[in-house]
């Protein structure tokens, strides 16, 4: 079930909200695992035995890990057997096949091997890392043991970030579980956030998302450089609306989730990119990887080490594709740099030339995510800089979507908001923003009517 849907907007979430809030307050919890395996059976009634698998097989190693140092004894084997069990499950899943088909092009007498086929649960990738760091926070004595097991499959199922994330560590709202407290003025909050988060979505990345369909379709270098300026901010938009709508829901029901985005397309690097985007998955793969395997606590070349595989995990984390491994390798390759010399070098030039290196890396990185076939990518990046004239219908094109690229690209930025927060005392700017949303969501409604392109991006990772 898509947030951006008219059944999520008009008939789930209505009766959810009504349902949470008649509900007494030991009740509450129940109420939104039950609806949270609705919202995710409604999709993926498959699955949900799995999920359920994933559920109990943490919860049963998070109290594992609580009575064996009750006891004094060692936990490290019961960590070790719940990250197996979890990899195990993500690894089939995901990747089955696509280690299958690179060990058969590598050993040819193998092509006859074969696996039945595999449908990739939504989500899955973050709901497994969720549960893996409940485990993880528990051992480290980082986050109390949750000895409700139904308590702890409402932390997993939540459905405001259960298909799309971010992703949320359990030590981050352990508290709220048991003893959040709704009222008037987060709710509103939460509104107005999940109303920007929907405006991001439908009204700014589908319509991006369909102009670079359009100008894939079409010849010529200045149609491909807007295609693929189109499509870097049909994933910023795309992406960062579901999470302002997951955090947004959240307010309405009495969490509050960290911020996943921060303006990236403002950074004058890419390390300061990877503090701006998508900060929850930045920050699970630092806590639960980076820094265990030394972090830059071992000298320089150990640093190097992790970060390549950190990368490498990263590529692999959003899709079994050569084209995410190359993807993640291409980051560490720049983050590596930057780490070595080019931060110390980059502070001795203008603010501007910094900004348009770690734009035109992070649009070109882009391509290759999105290329899954590297002679596609090939072509596209011929297309890209060899210089070819653009037909009149690429004209047509690039004409009528600029006004609304603009749009997009001021969007992106934080100026609107600077404007506002520097005026939010103004009763005309206050009851302005309430206007501002109810129009925003009028048109919302109104364009989920007429449009036919509304998937999330990040739902098949």
């Amino acid at each position: 079930m898509l947030f951006s849907s008219n059944v999520f907007l008009f008939a789930f979430l209505p009766a959810v909200l009504l349902m949470y809030y008649l509900s007494p307050r030991w009740l509450r919890n129940p109420v939104l695992l039950l609806v949270s395996l609705f919202f995710y059976g409604w999709g993926e009634p498959a699955y949900l035995l799995l999920m359920a698998v994933t559920i109990v097989l943490n919860y049963l190693c998070g109290a594992w890990v609580h009575i064996r140092r009750e006891k004094g004894k060692r936990m490290e084997g019961v960590l070790i057997f719940s990250v197996v069990g979890n990899m195990l499950i993500l690894g089939y899943f995901k990747y089955a096949g696509f280690f299958l088909d690179s060990v058969q092009a590598l050993i040819p007498s193998l092509s006859k091997v074969s696996l039945p086929e595999i449908v990739l649960p939504i989500g899955i990738s973050f709901y497994i890392f969720q549960s893996l760091s409940y485990v993880i926070d528990v051992y480290r004595q980082d986050a109390p043991v949750q000895k409700n097991l139904l308590t702890f499959g409402t932390y997993v199922t939540l459905f405001p970030q259960l298909i799309a994330g971010p992703i949320v560590r359990y030590r981050d709202v352990a508290e709220q579980m048991e003893n959040r407290r709704e009222n008037i003025s987060d709710f509103a909050s939460g509104v107005h956030l999940f109303v920007a988060g929907l405006s991001k979505k439908v009204l700014l990345a589908n319509p991006m998302g369909n102009l670079w369909n359009l100008a894939q379709a079409e010849q010529g270098t200045a149609v491909a450089w807007m295609g693929i300026i189109a499509y870097s901010l049909q994933i910023y938009f795309d992406f960062s609306g579901y999470s302002d709508m997951a955090r947004g829901l959240g307010r309405m029901f009495g969490f509050e989730f960290l911020e996943n985005f921060n303006y990236p397309y403002i950074s004058r690097s890419i390390t300061e990119f990877w503090r701006r985007w998508h900060i929850s998955l930045s920050t699970w793969f630092r806590e639960y990887v980076y820094i265990p395997l030394g972090g830059n606590r071992r000298g320089l070349k150990r640093q190097i080490v992790n970060l390549l595989i950190v990368w490498l995990l990263t590529g692999l984390w959003h899709g079994a594709s050569w084209n995410f491994v190359l993807w993640g390798l291409y980051y560490a390759v720049f983050l590596i740099l930057e780490k070595l010399f080019l931060l110390k070098w980059m502070e001795r030039i203008p603010r501007g030339v910094c900004h348009v290196y770690t734009l035109v890396i992070v649009v070109l990185g882009w391509a290759l995510f999105y290329f899954e076939s590297l002679p596609a990518l090939a072509d596209f990046l011929a297309r890209l800089f060899l210089p070819q004239a653009v037909t009149q219908t690429g004209i047509n094109l690039i004409s009528a979507h600029l006004p609304l690229m603009a749009v997009a690209v001021f969007s992106a930025t934080p100026a609107a908001k600077q404007l506002l927060d520097a005026r939010k005392s103004s009763t005309i700017i206050r009851y302005g923003k309430i206007a501002a949303a109810a129009c925003a969501l009028l048109l919302c409604v109104a364009a989920l009517a007429r449009q036919s392109y509304n998937p999330f991006i990040y739902f098949r990772f």
